[in-house]
Parts: structure tokens; sequence; C-alpha cells
């Protein structure tokens, strides 16, 4: 199962960028129990309060970015303008786009 979730997770990634399977291998460990929930997998561009959450949770807890809000806001909706086409964004490649945008590839790679 763990395979077949990478897999999906690395096809979803490579519609919108080149795919470090070590990068999706390391952000899997820490989201895999996210990953496994209907209701926690997708990322709601359309909801103001999922946003906030992207940002302090991931961009800035996860991440460790010290940019303004609205820096970080701008990031997270250049990802939503970049995955606009998909009804349903998968939180992972979400936080993928986030992290490869952000140069923060070590906080999971070292």
């Amino acid at each position: 199962m763990a395979s077949d979730m990478h897999k999906k997770c690395c096809d979803d990634i490579s519609k919108y960028t080149k795919v470090n399977e070590k990068l999706v291998t390391e952000m899997l460990k820490s989201y895999r129990l996210v990953m496994s929930k209907r209701d926690t997998r997708l990322v709601a561009c359309g909801d103001p309060k999922e946003l906030i959450t992207v940002r302090k949770n991931f961009l800035q807890k996860k991440l460790g970015l010290k940019k303004t809000d609205d820096q970080l806001d701008k990031m997270i909706a250049d990802v939503c303008e970049k995955m606009k086409a998909s009804r349903q964004k998968q939180r992972l490649t979400f936080y993928y786009l986030l992290t490869e945008a952000a140069r923060s590839k070590k906080v999971f790679i070292g």
C-alpha cells in the first residue's frame, strides 16, 4: 500500500513539476496519517480558514519560514493558481509545491 500511495503522489506531483522521489518518500513519512483520511488529504483553496492553517502549520511551523503573512499568502495563492485545474488538490502535492517554492527541501531530506 505504501508504494501505491507513493506512486499516486508522484503521479499527481508530476502534473506540476519534476518529482524528487526521495522528497516524496520523506514527506509521506510525515503526512501518512493525513493522507490516509479523505477529509484531510485535500486542500480547499476556496476556504480562507484552510489557507490560514496551511500558512501557520506548514509554512511557518513545519518549514520555519519567517516571511510576512502577505508573502506566505502569496506563495499559497500561487500554488492554488498552479493547481486550479484540479478540483481535488492533494495535500501532499500542495505541500510539495510549497516546499519547492520556499526552497525548503532540506526540512525533509537534510
